[in-house]
């Protein structure tokens, strides 16, 4: 039963790990830019209000202001089987033509998420703001619930009858197949919100500094609920559905009944058996009784960022430290009774403040030009993940990100660049399941920029990832459990830069 807890806290918290191009909570695509080329740790532009903030000292005096928006559709889908469970499905049997797997998928989409970078150079000094969704970024839906949960659901009428509950209720006319069905579905919403001030100093020609604070909104929803966890059972040769909770109550009150009768009898240790079978299933009744949950979580974190930016001929070198975010959620909740009497879903109690730490980030980058019109440019970026509240040494590694890119004009007008990002995470088995993960990726950026006058210019862009598949196989008695894990990612964007 403590599994199907378990299972709970799986359906109501896969939706809280969204994001666009990053580290685990962190989304680094706050330009279009960025998308046309991810590795701009070391370019000189208003995008570097976020990539590259002291090489912001190096813009022509004047207000300059960047307005982007992007479209984002991201998938995760998990492929699970537990052993060959999942055929006993009812509704929808898993056939032997794939292992008795499913597929488990969950949709986020984000319509449309905003960010401004502005900044004002005066001389050697130059003040910047930045606006942008800094983490999460959409809304997820599970309409199927996931395989954990399923699972276990399936695991009950199989794990009774290899007890052999049906020698019990051969009496009683009836017999559990195996069948089952279940109604889950989960929705969550997430975004945490980027506010950034800061300066940076132009010490010389070669040289500038920056210094600044970033303020971090969140705000998250999550509401879902697993409902009419049914059985199937067969009587007088005729199937039917059974609500798991009617079920296990009418059992326990027989096998309560029988108790009664043995005691009358004088059969006490025939009776205390008989008393806590019965206590068993008054436990599964309530361990299948329908669950809902709708929590709200709001909170708020400050941190540093320093940066340093050094020119020398035709190479542009950069580095960028934030520092970590601590951030405390406190719930809103308006939970079933049966979500509160759960205790490992106290995560999501009302009242309760949850950990959720953006971690520190450390961004180094070079660019070179080769040319007047073409210029190469490479980043690394080193998420400090293990320093997070929320996870340990024991779940994952520290994330690192390889950037390389080019941008070439083509004319005075028009502009083209493109580029690539290796994300690599350092997750283990234990830290891999359909509650949370995360799986390393490839992504491609390429787009166009156009200089509409000498003051405002038009960029326009694509982004790819392409994720790796991570397998995880893990033996549970006799039966193997095994999980797939992919996602996909796919953003456009439109931004306006403009000069005053």
């Amino acid at each position: 039963m403590n599994k199907l807890k378990l299972a709970c806290i799986a359906l109501f918290a896969a939706c809280g790990s969204t994001s666009f191009a990053g580290g685990i909570i962190t989304n680094t695509n706050q330009n279009i830019i960025f998308l046309r080329n991810p590795a701009r740790d070391a370019a000189i532009g208003i995008d570097g209000v976020y990539s590259n903030p002291a090489g912001v000292a190096f813009l022509g005096n004047g207000f300059h202001l960047s307005i982007n928006m992007q479209n984002v559709h991201q998938t995760r889908t998990v492929t699970t089987a537990y052993g060959e469970l999942f055929k006993f499905n009812v509704n929808n049997p898993a056939s032997a033509d794939n292992g008795y797997a499913r597929k488990f998928k969950g949709v986020a989409d984000a319509p449309i998420v905003p960010s401004v970078q502005a900044a004002y150079v005066k001389d050697d000094w130059t003040f910047q703001f930045g606006f942008a969704i800094t983490g999460g970024g959409g809304k997820c839906e599970f309409a199927n619930g996931l395989g954990s949960f399923e699972g276990v659901v399936a695991g009950i009428p199989a794990s009774l009858i290899a007890a052999g509950i049906n020698n019990s209720l051969a009496p009683m006319g009836t017999q559990l197949t195996g069948g089952y069905s279940m109604d889950p579905f989960m929705r969550g919403r997430q975004y945490y919100y980027g506010f950034t001030l800061g300066s940076s100093y132009k010490i010389n020609n070669n040289l500038s500094v920056y210094g600044g604070l970033r303020m971090l909104y969140g705000t998250a929803n999550y509401y879902g609920y697993v409902k009419n966890i049914s059985l199937q059972q067969s009587a007088g040769g005729q199937l039917s559905m059974v609500g798991a909770p009617t079920f296990f109550e009418s059992l326990a009150a027989s096998l309560n009944q029988a108790a009664g009768m043995y005691e009358a009898a004088g059969l006490h240790e025939e009776a205390a058996k008989a008393r806590a079978q019965a206590a068993q299933m008054t436990g599964y009744a309530q361990m299948t009784q329908d669950i809902e949950l709708n929590c709200d979580q709001t909170g708020w974190g400050v941190a540093p960022i320093i940066g340093v930016d050094f020119k020398t001929g035709r190479l542009n070198l950069a580095a960028k430290y934030e520092f970590k975010t601590r951030m405390r959620l406190k719930n809103k909740s308006a939970n079933s009774l049966s979500a509160e009497n759960i205790s490992m879903l106290d995560k999501y109690a009302d009242g309760k403040k949850v950990a959720e730490d953006s971690p520190a980030l450390l961004t180094v980058g070079a660019q070179y030009e080769l040319l007047p019109s073409l210029r190469v440019m490479a980043g690394y970026h080193h998420y400090f993940d293990v320093d997070t509240k929320q996870y340990t040494k024991d779940m994952l590694g520290d994330t690192n990100e390889y950037l390389f890119g080019a941008e070439f004009d083509i004319n005075k007008y028009i502009q083209v660049s493109a580029g690539a990002q290796r994300t690599s995470y350092d997750f283990n088995d234990e830290a891999m399941n359909d509650i949370s993960y995360n799986v390393s990726s490839w992504s491609y950026g390429l787009g166009v920029g156009v200089n509409v006058t000498e003051k405002v210019k038009i960029n326009a862009a694509w982004f790819q990832t392409l994720y790796d598949d991570y397998d995880k196989l893990q033996a549970n008695g006799t039966m193997n459990i095994s999980n797939s894990f992919t996602r996909t990612n796919r953003v456009i964007g439109l931004g306006v830069d403009i000069k005053l």
